[in-house]
């Protein structure tokens, strides 16, 4: 079976999450990823547990569910690459590479002669992608950063979370790494283009990321309203800024999402909560007199939703699509019939033995479908297999290196 970036290699220098997370998004689609990692240790996120994979015989393994999260279907190979001999098997990698992805401070690589600068002199057909906290320029370059960090400072977090002066209120992160997922969707399209565009060109590009700017993009509208406004946006909870209702509610016996995204959507609801005339309300029957007129509106749509429970609800509403939804957690997520026919829990082989869970990924393509083989790797798995596969390594030379602790 055909895989859409079979014909591609990475090497992958990255480590923790963003840029692992764009170079599984490029194993997924067939890509050969080579995942280069300290000698002993190997990604920080190794160790970013409990819980941790269990072996075979119920030993705990040292990798944790976060590394199995974002590196499965690469290869393994460790390397001190602060070393001349480890730096020089980099530039053999790369000269035989299509793609390399890094996200070491600014200037590392440079140190090691191991920069764009340097590589693509090898390889001018190179793609190169440096992923940052703040960029390659700027007066805050040279500093390092986390998600958190970038989820405050790109606004994210002015925007999530309970307004100020109700109970809870207050800033609040994403339940998940979203300012280096972000990246990591951002790095692997723009990966993809440099690759598209070398098909015209002959010659690869740099690419240079910043989680900063990737998280500011990610504000979009909400960016948008306050450029036309200049109104800065406060936390609305789980309410949305332009539409209404779109938020949760409270039912008989829990809470439920509403989302009407258009009139017609409304007018639908209003004739199943029992308030046709809402429908046709003058406050109400567009979207903008609907946000204009919030305050008014959603009392009198919450108090009626109190009469039912909260499947009622939902097969009711759903019956006359008004989009609508409960909140699941992920036991629930993965037992729903919906996740369960669309496949997006998967088991892969381990080399601890053992098969691993694994979320899917969701790009499906007709002609070149994801095949998902086997789980991340254990730390150094392809050690030989890269080394003296690709690069004919002998096995005295292997041997050499892993006595100076270089692999």
């Amino acid at each position: 079976m055909n895989t859409a970036l079979g014909h591609i290699r990475v090497l992958d220098l990255s480590r923790i999450f963003a840029g692992p997370w764009a170079t599984q998004n490029l194993a997924d689609l067939g890509a050969e990823v080579i995942k280069i990692e300290r000698p002993h240790k190997g990604d920080d996120t190794r160790a970013w547990g409990p819980p941790f994979l269990k072996d075979a015989e119920g030993r705990e393994t040292d990798d944790s569910a976060y590394f199995l999260a974002v590196n499965r279907a690469k290869k393994s190979v460790t390397l001190d690459i602060s070393t001349p001999e480890g730096q020089d098997i980099v530039r053999k990698l790369a000269a035989v590479s299509d793609v390399v992805i890094e996200n070491y401070k600014v200037g590392t690589l440079a140190r090691y002669g191991l920069a764009w600068e340097d590589l693509q002199k090898i390889n001018p057909r190179l793609v190169y992608c440096s992923i940052t906290g703040f960029g390659q320029n700027g007066p805050f370059a040279d500093l390092p950063g986390y998600d958190y960090v970038f989820q405050g400072m790109g606004g994210l977090m002015s925007l999530t979370g309970i307004p100020d002066g109700e109970p809870g209120g207050g800033p609040m992160k994403a339940g998940v790494a979203i300012s280096d997922l972000i990246t990591g969707m951002y790095a692997s399209t723009a990966i993809l283009a440099a690759l598209e565009h070398r098909h015209i060109s002959g010659k690869g590009q740099y690419i240079d990321l910043a989680l900063l700017d990737c998280t500011v993009a990610l504000s979009s509208y909400m960016s948008m309203n306050y450029f036309l406004s200049g109104k800065v946006p406060k936390r609305m909870g789980n309410a949305h800024s332009n539409m209404v209702p779109y938020q949760v509610f409270r039912c008989q016996d829990g809470n439920m999402i509403i989302a009407v995204g258009n009139d017609s959507q409304f007018v639908a609801l209003c004739k199943v909560i029992g308030l046709p005339d809402l429908g046709t309300d003058a406050r109400f029957h567009t979207a903008g007199q609907r946000n204009r007129n919030r305050g008014e509106l959603i009392p009198l749509i919450a108090e009626a939703l109190m009469a039912r429970t909260m499947d009622d609800w939902v097969a009711r509403l759903e019956a006359e699509n008004v989009p609508c939804g409960p909140i699941y957690d992920l036991k629930q997520v993965f037992e729903h019939e919906q996740v369960k026919f669309r496949g997006l829990k998967q088991s892969l082989p381990h080399a601890a033995g053992v098969d691993t869970p694994a979320v899917a990924s969701p790009m499906n393509l007709s002609d070149t479908p994801i095949r998902h083989t086997r789980a991340a790797p254990a730390l150094g798995e392809h050690n030989n297999e890269v080394l003296q596969g690709i690069l004919g390594l002998e096995a005295d030379a292997l041997e050499a290196l892993r006595n100076k602790g270089i692999t």
